[in-house]
């Protein structure tokens, strides 16, 4: 099952941003394709993740609003899938539920995201019609580039039109390598 939080982030009456009182986990182990970093809830949805071994970078990757107000090392159940992943098990990351905020398209776009399978990657052409705006294609390449839990909602499953790699907020070499990977073991 896949779980996709979503939310407009509706300003309270006081100013503060809904995630300010929020403590997230962080926690990073190192993968082949370097430091893979998690930030997640208590409850341990992901709130974002990526091949980096920086906080910051994982928090601007959260719409400020949205953003927690502390973050703690510790240890997050999601890397289990993580580390699962990168022994082979490709749909390990699949079950782990995230939390990700933005308006209807976006949100929807990030659970279409979720159902591209390994080993298949789709063209934004393709994604854009999956998530029901078949002209949308830049919305579409938008809710790729915003997607916070890399790896967890695999927007590296999508291409350009022509078959080339397109962009990737964690470099061209990583999706590359995520790409091989799951081409070579489903």
């Amino acid at each position: 099952m896949t779980t996709i939080i979503s939310s407009t982030s509706v300003r309270r009456g006081d100013d503060r941003a809904p995630g300010a009182q929020l403590t997230a986990t962080s926690q990073t182990v190192d993968t082949p394709d370097g430091p893979f970093t998690i930030l997640a809830r208590e409850d341990g949805a992901v709130l974002s993740s990526g091949w980096s071994d920086d906080i910051g970078v994982m928090l601007e990757r959260i719409r400020p609003a949205d953003r927690p107000g502390e973050t703690v090392a510790g240890t997050i159940a999601a890397m289990d899938a993580v580390r699962a992943y990168y022994d082979g098990d490709l749909t390990a990351i699949d079950v782990v539920p995230v939390a990700q905020f933005g308006g209807p398209f976006r949100t929807h776009a990030w659970t279409v995201l979720r159902t591209i399978a390994a080993g298949h990657p789709v063209t934004y052409t393709e994604f854009a019609a999956a998530s029901g705006r078949p002209s949308a294609v830049r919305a579409a390449a938008s809710a790729c580039a915003t997607n916070a839990p890399a790896l967890f909602v695999p927007c590296h499953r999508v291409l350009r039109t022509d078959g080339t790699l397109g962009g990737f907020a964690w470099g061209l070499d990583v999706k590359q390598s995520l790409l091989a990977r799951e081409a070579a073991l489903s």
